[in-house]
């Protein structure tokens, strides 16, 4: 089944381009493109879509709100995709309920990447804007606040969340530490249980806070 997605932004070059990358891919459909955020609510009430692709500063109700009153629903998930860099914004919208939050120079791979992780209800930030971010949160929390394991994790498994504490996307750990794109998601997903954590950037928050990242192997 494709993923179905649904674009909004005010930018008709913005939707034209995310289109076009998007139905490149084999796997994924874009249903409409609107551009501000009430529309958006009006097109996934009648598409049903997997995944909304959202701009924060819209005509007539933001993205953020968007995100808000979308909250706590399966579908769709959403991913930020934004021009401002703004540590407010970030916040806002992944407390908010987003799947993703990219800026509009990201890669095509990128926003494709983003959409399939949300998709399978996985998350993806931008990786200069997760690093930023974990960084300056972890000093205003003591490892030993952080959450413990329900058991201990393997040295190829902390070696797999330092990469992806640091930004680093699954293609490129699985090139760091010569290992199959597969064995980093067993990791992945080992991990996430023993953490109890809900998606990638929850254990890429985990490893700032535990002092884990910080560590050299």
């Amino acid at each position: 089944m494709a993923i179905s997605v649904v674009i909004a932004d005010d930018q008709e070059m913005v939707r034209t381009g995310f289109r076009m990358i998007l139905e490149s891919q084999p796997d994924t459909e874009v249903l409409a493109d609107v551009v501000d955020g009430e529309a958006a609510l009006a097109a996934v009430a009648e598409h049903q879509p997997d995944v909304l692709l959202l701009d924060i500063r819209m005509p007539r109700l933001d993205g953020l709100e968007v995100t808000r009153r979308l909250s706590g629903s399966d579908r769709p998930r959403i991913v930020i995709v934004t021009t401002f860099d703004l540590d407010e914004y970030v916040h806002a919208a992944l407390h908010g309920g987003a799947s993703g939050f990219l800026l509009k120079d990201a890669s095509p791979a990128m926003l494709v990447e983003a959409v399939r992780a949300a998709a399978v209800g996985d998350s993806l930030v931008s990786p200069a804007i997760t690093v930023r971010l974990l960084r300056e949160m972890a000093p205003k929390t003591q490892a030993a606040q952080a959450r413990r394991p329900s058991e201990p994790l393997t040295e190829r498994e902390r070696d797999v969340v330092r990469c992806l504490a640091r930004g680093m996307t699954n293609a490129e750990i699985a090139g760091d530490l010569y290992v199959s794109l597969s064995t980093v998601k067993t990791h992945l997903a080992n991990v996430q249980a023993k953490l109890d954590a809900r998606n990638r950037v929850e254990i890429a928050a985990w490893a700032w806070e535990s002092g884990l990242a910080a560590t050299t192997t």
